[in-house]
Formats: structure tokens, sequence, C-alpha cells
């Protein structure tokens, strides 16, 4: 049926999961996907359940890339991947020529739609994104002989699904996890495995990698170094292009823009053997400085045309990636003529794990034309109180060039990720 080999684990899993609750968790690329999806795949094939199938995520789109691009994929689903098709965005796909509702658990219609479906079987992606409402009222609807089949990466200890659902789950006879490792997914080469173990750092790797459920502790990017990550703005390399400048928006706080580059990297014969990111320069109005969105806009213009390269005055910033609550910044800077402008990604758990990512990596430097940003990485550290909730967050305290690079590397991850060695 699948054009990749299955492990023993993944194949055990699809063969056991006849409970009425059904989760994979585990390490990021372990097969967990996999053997899960092909288990709804079998469950709709098979299942003579009345009511309606949904598939929930996040997002829609999160749905598109994370499920439906997968089933999708010939090369990993062979000839059932015709029996696939979902547009992203759209309400209902097909598979296997029934309707399957999808459902993003942020949106507040998709909540109202569960709340009046009889529900045949469902498939979750990511249950941790879940709101806890939500997943409890996703099961409320599975109607008698249904079956849930859902994935999920670690998260914190105490986040909900973990305490009041996995840590409970021996009393639960309907209920059955499996625990996925790297190492359980044949399809993935070592050299991936190498790259994944690199790419997730502390809490990360905790999670990601070795599948533990760990707590948000301590400084976020504990690998911090002004002597290894800061480089002199004069020692900047040629710049291949000014990719965005990120800017975080400031009432009774600062607003900053960080401006990212990115640079080829040479081995000793001059082959280019990759690229590196670059924050290299930075613009801040810091707090009690109050200024209205059209003298913010005013000041920032002007900048944006401004070298900010010891050499290469002729590049400019080709975007500029905007807090998502700067609305009313974004129409004063299109008035005076900016041009790119654009609502960032805001996915502060993904985003810090990327700028982790990098840093981890030596692929992120930081010029010394960005003093507020320096100043930021140190004392950058988790909320301890919320850790004890099971929610993941920082203490919002001098984040704001932070939040700005952050905007735009996550945003352009598209662009420069493929010129770069992770």
């Amino acid at each position: 049926m699948l054009n990749l080999p299955l492990s023993d684990k993944q194949l055990l899993s699809v063969k056991e999961s006849t409970c009425r609750v059904n989760v994979w968790q585990g390490s990021v690329r372990s097969g967990k996907t996999i053997a899960s999806l092909l288990r709804f795949m079998i469950y709709i094939a098979t299942s003579k359940v009345r009511g309606e199938l949904i598939v929930v995520s996040r997002t829609r789109d999160s749905a598109a890339r994370n499920v439906f691009t997968t089933l999708m994929d010939p090369t990993l689903f062979g000839p059932l991947a015709k029996e696939v098709s979902y547009t992203p965005g759209a309400p209902t796909a097909r598979v296997l020529g029934r309707t399957v509702w999808v459902l993003g658990s942020s949106d507040v219609r998709s909540e109202n739609v569960l709340r009046g479906l009889t529900c045949a079987g469902a498939y979750v992606d990511e249950i941790t994104l879940l709101h806890e409402d939500f997943f409890t009222q996703l099961l409320n609807r599975l109607w008698e002989g249904a079956q849930l089949f859902g994935t999920t990466n670690p998260d914190s200890p105490a986040h909900w699904f973990k305490t009041r659902h996995l840590d409970v789950i021996g009393t639960r006879p309907d209920w059955r996890q499996w625990q996925f490792y790297l190492d359980d997914n044949p399809a993935l080469s070592e050299e991936r495995k190498a790259a994944i173990k690199r790419e997730n750092v502390g809490l990360y790797y905790r999670r990601n990698v070795l599948g533990e459920w760990v707590a948000a502790d301590g400084a976020v990017f504990p690998m911090w170094d002004d002597k290894r990550y800061v480089i002199p703005w004069e020692q900047l390399p040629p710049m291949r292009r000014l990719i965005a400048v990120g800017m975080d928006y400031g009432t009774n706080n600062p607003t900053t823009a960080i401006v990212l580059g990115m640079a080829d990297v040479h081995d000793q014969y001059g082959q280019r053997v990759g690229s590196k990111l670059f924050a290299v320069d930075e613009w801040r109005v810091e707090k009690g400085h109050f200024l209205t969105d059209a003298e913010l806009s005013a000041r920032l213009a002007p900048w944006l045309k401004q070298s900010h390269l010891p050499s290469q005055a002729y590049l400019e910033p080709e975007r500029v990636i905007l807090d998502p609550a700067a609305a009313s910044l974004r129409v004063a800077l299109q008035v005076d003529g900016v041009a790119g402008v654009m609502n960032a990604d805001n996915d502060v758990p993904y985003g810090i794990k990327t700028v982790a990512s990098l840093l981890a990596n030596d692929t992120l430097l930081i010029s010394d034309r960005c003093p507020g940003l320096i100043a930021e990485f140190p004392g950058y550290a988790y909320d301890a109180k919320k850790a004890e909730k099971g929610e993941d967050a920082v203490l919002k305290v001098a984040d704001h060039s932070l939040d700005a690079l952050r905007y735009a590397v996550t945003t352009t991850e598209s662009v420069w990720r493929p010129h770069l060695n992770l």
C-alpha cells in the first residue's frame, strides 16, 4: 500500500489501534504521522459507523501541510494518494470517496460546526496545540463505535493533555498510546537524524529528539555568548540580499526594527558552501518617546533607504514585516510609500525554536549595530509561573528587538532555508 518501508513499531501501532482514542506521541520525524494516517485511511475504508468524518488541526492551513500534503504524496502513499483531494483552506476534503470535514481548532466557527456533528471518526494533528475545551467537545461528539486517531509531540509535563489524559491512560481501557523515537522511522537517514539533532537545542532537543515531556525553564537562548555571535559591523561580509526588516510595534513600549540579511559562505578554495543570516542593523524608538503612527512612519521610511551595510549601499530591504497588531502603522507606512509591507508570522514557540536552531548551528550572527537586540538575548527567559500551568510562555520584559528579529526570521523562512546548510 505504501511506497515507504514501515518499522515494526509502526506496523504494531497500526494493528493495535482499535481503541476509541489512539495516540501516537514522541520525537519529530519519528514515523508517528505516517503510521497514524495509514490507520485513519484503513478506518475510513472499513468503518460502518454512522456520522461525519473529521480532520482537526490548529488551523486549516496546518491541516493542509501536515495531513493532506502527506496523504496526497504518491512517494509516500502510492496509488492511495489519488484517492485524496483537498484544497487548502476548504472546509471539506474527499478521502476514498467520502467527505471529510476539515476543522481548525483556533477558528470559533469550527467549534460551532463541531457542536452540531455526529462524529463517526476523527484524525487530530498535534493534539497539544488544541484548546482543551475543543478537544473535550470533540470527545463528546464521537458516536458509539467511532474512533479517534491523534498525534502529538511532547510539551510541558503540566500540559492538560498529559495530566488529564496520558497520565491516567492506564485506567482507560478504551484509550491507547504509542511512544515513537527517531530510530523508529526507517525512512530517516542517519544524515537527516543528525540534522534534526543539530536543529533542536535545549528544551527542543529534549522534547523533539528525546521525546521527553519537560517544562520550559530558565533562559530561552542558553547558548548565547557575545563573543560567539556578535560581529563588528565593519566586518560584515558582502550580503547576497537584505531579506527583510522585522518590526515590533510599541505604544507604551519601545518600537524596534531589525534588518535581516543573508550572505554566502565560502570554503578555503573560494567555493560557495552555503549561507548565513545576519542581523545587520537596528532602528529603535525607546519607551517614553511617544510618537503617533504617522510620526513613526515618517522616521522609519527614510531610515529604510539609508545604507545598512559597510559596503553595498545600494541594497535595500526587500520587505517590511510588521507585528500583526500594528495595522494602523502599516497604513501609515503605505501612505509614506514604503513597499512590501506585510504581517508577521507570530507563532512564538516556532519562532523561538527557529532562532535557537540558527544560533546553535552558527548560521545567525548579530552586528554590533544592533545594541538593543544584543542586550535582550541573555535575559530572555521563560515564565516559571506559567510553566507550572503547562504553558510555554516567555517573560514579556525587554523582548522588543527579539520579537522584531523573530518576525523577520520566521516569516521569510521559505526564502532563506534553501540556502542554509541545516
